[in-house]
């Protein structure tokens, strides 16, 4: 369960964040005693962004100066930054009351997380709080599940191959489902080729048997009181779960797979969303469909050059066994189909060259549906979560075409645009009823800074869950 905001008595709140844009420094400043201001400005203090000034305040506790920068540029998320760089205590804001209160102690939350389950190490979250005092329960509740939600995302990601393999990823799943009181059902080993899920079967086939492939489905509906108020909207999440990728027999190299213990990032933030989607108690009618396995080497890999089904019926040939994750994401699309959802959204760790277009913080998005689209760019810049769509050029479908097979995993090379050819593949396998969304993740920040440390990250999920809930 998401754990409670801490509302410490206002008394013991003693340490104040004074948050300042840069056009009300100037004043700020000159309202304070003449030592204070000296000090804040031999510190060059101009309420630039992300700009931190400790002061002491010659009592029991200490007061931080915090640029925002300029208010057009302003972004609720550089509050992210402050739990690692403010001694440890409770701490009192104060800014500008038009800014959005929840929004800065989702960041501040969000900004306090710590990955320390294999070392002796502080709890972060535990030492620096910002007072909560302020916020309705109704706010507090919301705040702490979507914090949960990232921190699900973020503790999935970053925990290790060898403690993350495709039964643990079910056991995250089974725990969700508990939780919110949702059916699960689950497919494993060689069960997968009796209930046709050929493709998921094929990619995850060569791991050693407790770390067999499987196919996971959540099914949920909220809580109502009024039957006239019946959920209306089917949505499906479907969730990429390679919980290693070591490129199969197509093997990558030991930098290639440095990381690769994300590649379950897909399935990680499908939960994530589903547990904000539950948590709330939208009305919808929720599925949640991940398929995980590890794209292991044995005797058993599948090969290049291999032809193999897919629950669709349509034949793939396999020219890289390193394009392994849009295999099983075909056979999770093709079991979407079957539920005819009005929305669904697949999350996947899925191509490099989605790196290349755009980095490592804006998510490409892929959908033929305008009005979703549309929606989705609106709620990207509403709650400061970046997107960007790319498009489903059909002038790159031929590059899916194979001589002896219905498609092939890896497109041709003239086509070049892998984050495009990617999301083609999957487009022949996608639900024709309603809308369908493809996010190519990247999952990690591979850069530490103030609020970012170097490790897991949730994208898309605030976004997403705006799109949800709008429908």
């Amino acid at each position: 369960m998401p754990k409670p905001l801490p509302t410490p008595p206002a008394a013991k709140a003693e340490n104040i964040i004074y948050g300042l844009f840069e056009d009300e420094a100037e004043s700020a400043l000159a309202a304070l005693d003449a030592a204070d201001a000296a000090f804040l400005k031999a510190r060059a203090f101009t309420g630039k962004a992300g700009s931190l000034v400790l002061l002491p305040t010659g009592k029991s506790g200490v007061s931080a100066w915090f640029g925002l920068g300029a208010r057009k540029a302003y972004n609720p998320l550089c509050f992210r930054a402050l739990p690692a760089q403010l001694p440890q205590g409770v701490w009192r804001l104060k800014t500008d009351a038009a800014l959005d209160r929840k929004a800065i102690h989702v960041a501040f939350q969000l900004g306090s997380y710590v990955f320390d389950r294999y070392k002796a190490g502080r709890n972060l979250r535990e030492e620096v709080q910002l007072d909560a005092a302020d916020l309705d329960t109704a706010a507090q509740d919301a705040i702490a599940l979507e914090v949960s939600a990232h921190d699900l995302v973020r503790d999935l990601v970053n925990t290790p191959a060898n403690d993350m393999g495709p039964a643990e990823i079910e056991a995250a799943a089974r725990a969700l489902a508990a939780e919110f009181n949702a059916n699960i059902t689950v497919i494993s080993g060689d069960e997968l080729l009796s209930e046709n899920f050929p493709a998921v079967h094929a990619v995850g086939r060569a791991a050693v048997d407790k770390r067999a492939p499987r196919f996971i489905e959540i099914d949920w509906t909220p809580h109502i009181q009024d039957l006239s108020d019946a959920p209306k909207p089917t949505v499906v999440l479907v969730g990429k779960g390679v919980a290693f990728d070591t490129g199969g027999l197509n093997i990558k190299s030991g930098a290639g797979m440095g990381l690769m213990k994300k590649d379950m990032g897909g399935a990680a933030h499908a939960l994530g969303l589903a547990r904000l989607i539950m948590g709330a108690n939208l009305r919808v009618r929720l599925h949640v469909l991940i398929s995980a396995v590890e794209n292991a080497i044995s005797g058993d890999a599948f090969r290049p050059g291999d032809i193999i089904a897919s629950r669709a019926g349509k034949s793939i040939e396999v020219g890289n066994t390193d394009a392994e994750g849009r295999l099983i994401l075909a056979d999770a699309l093709t079991r979407a189909t079957e539920l005819q959802p009005d929305l669904t959204l697949d999350f996947a760790t899925l191509t490099g060259a989605a790196r290349v277009a755009l980095g490592p913080e804006v998510i490409p998005f892929y959908t033929d549906d305008e009005d979703i689209a549309r929606r989705l760019e609106v709620a990207a810049l509403s709650e400061n979560d970046p997107l960007w769509r790319m498009p489903l050029w059909a002038g790159y479908r031929d590059a899916l075409e194979s001589d002896i097979a219905d498609l092939r995993n890896d497109p041709q090379g003239w086509a070049q645009a892998g984050s495009v050819t990617a999301a083609l593949f999957l487009k022949k396998f996608a639900p024709q009823t309603g809308a369908w969304v493809h996010f190519d993740l990247y999952a990690w920040n591979p850069r530490s800074r103030p609020g970012f440390p170097v490790g897991a990250e949730a994208q898309t999920l605030r976004a997403a869950f705006r799109l949800i809930r709008d429908l």
